[in-house]
């Protein structure tokens, strides 16, 4: 199946390859996701939209197993404050659903960061705009597509905060 995501890729005669997956739509989480594909969760990518409150939306790409870190994501990005943009919000700025949001293709080109832990992998999986399906590519080649500028900010959940 062809996505936005997946033809920007191809005109851009950039290699990748594709996962298909059962969606739970109980759980979209990327660990789930990456156990579905069979891969870590730690190569598995999520893509989050963020307004800064100097350069406004941005997307942060960071590991399933981790989460952002809302203050090291303003360094990186030059803002002083950055909020993540509620899930009401996501279809009308990205054109994507939640579990299927991409930077890859988005209705609006918002400026990518992209967690340097994706760095240190051959491969790496990020959603192909649709819920059960992740585009596998190289990291460096997922830069070059978005933009993506690297950076650290991300972290290991606390699993004794609040909500967890």
């Amino acid at each position: 199946m062809k996505t936005n995501a997946t033809r920007l890729l191809e005109s851009a005669a950039i290699p990748h390859s594709l996962a298909h997956y059962e969606v739970d739509p109980e759980d979209l989480s990327a660990p789930k996701v990456a156990a579905l594909i069979g891969m870590p969760a730690n190569q598995v990518f999520k893509t989050l939209l963020a307004k800064g409150d100097v350069t406004g939306f941005l997307f942060a790409v960071i590991a399933g197993d981790q989460e952002l870190d809302l203050k090291a994501l303003a360094r990186t990005s030059g803002n002083r404050s950055i909020a993540l943009v509620p899930v009401s919000q996501l279809q009308s700025l990205t054109g994507y659903i939640r579990g299927g949001v991409t930077a890859l293709a988005s209705k609006k080109a918002y400026p990518a960061f992209l967690d340097e832990s994706a760095l240190t992998y051959p491969v790496i999986a990020v959603s192909a705009g649709i819920r059960g399906t992740q585009i596998l590519i190289a990291p460096g080649d997922y830069r070059k597509a978005t933009g993506a500028t690297a950076g650290s900010f991300s972290r290991v959940p606390d699993p004794t905060a609040k909500g967890s």
